[in-house]
């Protein structure tokens, strides 16, 4: 977003920085607590998002579409942290991969219920 303003005759314009942007410079804030990042994307993942995920889609009846989605998701998050990547890189692959394992349950509870 712009925002223009005038004084004394002189116009300047600021730019603010937008949602995601900000996002990225946290994620680059974030390198002082980078072996933190890293244990807590493996074991909140693996240990937690991607049970979660496979359950969901054995509730749902095992369909063979949802499975290359959730390891493609655990698996973004185990390469971009085996290859030392910047906080930068692993944080947001997390949250998408996050993104993508909650899609796969929505969609999985949503077939549930139409059952």
């Amino acid at each position: 977003m712009n925002t223009t303003y005038q004084h004394q005759g002189i116009a300047n314009t600021t730019q603010h920085p937008g949602l995601w942007s900000r996002f990225i410079n946290w994620s680059a804030s974030q390198e002082k607590n980078r072996f933190g990042w890293i244990a807590g994307i493996l074991v909140g993942h693996g240990c937690v998002a991607t049970i979660l995920t496979m359950l969901a889609i054995q509730m749902n009846g095992n369909h063979f579409i949802f499975w290359p989605f959730a390891i493609a998701a655990m698996g973004a998050c185990v390469i971009t942290n085996l290859a030392a990547m910047p906080t930068k890189v692993t944080i947001p692959v997390f949250a998408v991969s996050l993104l993508i394992d909650l899609a796969i349950i929505v969609i999985c509870i949503i077939g549930v219920a139409m059952k």
